[in-house]
């Protein structure tokens, strides 16, 4: 769906350079040029794009759910990891860049879901992306949100990137995390209270083509990915007006869980054993987080995460 919106808003641009309206094209990129550092300086969100009724119909569509298990006090800035990222990473984004029920269940807090910086580089798509909320995934636009002194931010970081879309069949269980440090570091740095995130049924919405690890297509979709930025799973899953074959993703119900937070006290230079530490209770605290509610969610009981 990004990819589509990104493509239409570059055909447009290319249309303004080659039609009669190229002065507009010479302005907007001197307003990029201007705005360049927007996206790591927290963004520029709208309430009144959040608030679009399109949204409302997108999460009933699935539908999409956001389930609490725990209080966040919004006096402290928290860093949500969320797994998986599956194909539309659709519970992320009903659930953190639309007036959702978010607001509701966690009152004083403001969700920042980071995607990566390559997208904030498409003309016009950027100030779409940034008015629902979504920043920059750098260091930089990370280390902005959780600065914030008085508490209140969440910035939510989808763990596994785009490298963990490959895994995204139905019923799998994998996550790109065993070698993912650089969101414990941050929150060491800053403080942050680490909070796991499991939104069920996130890989259920589409089916992949088959792309076992050392396949030939999955050799190719991950060089791709080294030099794009972004992987290119091959999917399909229902059309309008029929079930069998389209790119409309199933309707499939995703139920985003968010843990109880990990306090992480502010370490400025820790070490690596530290690091080590932390991110092993993290991984501990995901997987109890799944363990728990996986009856719920139509999970076998004998299926479990399975971290790569």
């Amino acid at each position: 769906f990004l990819c589509l919106v990104a493509q239409f808003c570059c055909g447009f641009f290319v249309i303004l350079i080659l039609g009669n309206f190229w002065f507009l094209a010479v302005l907007y990129l001197l307003w990029l040029y201007l705005d360049w550092e927007t996206p790591c300086t927290g963004g520029r969100r709208s309430q009144w794009v959040r608030n679009w009724t399109v949204w409302k119909y997108f999460r009933e569509y699935f539908p999409i759910h956001l389930i609490k298990t725990s209080d966040l006090s919004p006096n402290h800035n928290y860093l949500l990891g969320f797994h998986p990222h599956g194909v539309l990473v659709a519970g992320a984004f009903g659930n953190f860049c639309t007036s959702s029920s978010f607001k509701n269940l966690f009152p004083g807090l403001t969700p920042y879901l980071h995607i990566m910086p390559i997208w904030f580089s498409c003309p016009f798509f950027r100030e779409y992306i940034m008015s629902a909320g979504m920043v920059s995934a750098s260091k930089e636009s990370v280390s902005y949100v959780l600065d914030n002194k008085g508490g209140g931010h969440a910035s939510v970081i989808v763990i596994g990137g785009a490298e963990e879309s490959l895994n995204a069949h139905p019923g799998s269980l994998t996550l790109n995390i065993l070698k993912r440090k650089g969101f414990i570091k941050m929150a060491l740095k800053h403080g942050a209270h680490l909070v796991p995130v499991f939104s069920f049924g996130e890989n259920e919405l589409f089916k992949q083509v088959a792309n076992p690890k050392g396949s030939w297509l999955r050799n190719v979709q991950e060089k791709l990915q080294k030099i794009m930025g972004f992987a290119l799973p091959l999917f399909h899953a229902r059309g309008v007006f029929q079930y069998s074959f389209g790119l409309i993703p199933y309707r499939q119900p995703i139920h985003t869980v968010v843990g109880s937070p990990i306090p992480v006290k502010q370490n400025l230079n820790p070490t690596t054993e530290e690091i080590e530490q932390l991110h092993a209770l993290y991984l501990q605290k995901l997987r109890t987080l799944f363990e728990e509610h996986k009856r719920n969610y139509g999970i076998p009981e004998h299926k479990s995460l399975i971290f790569e």
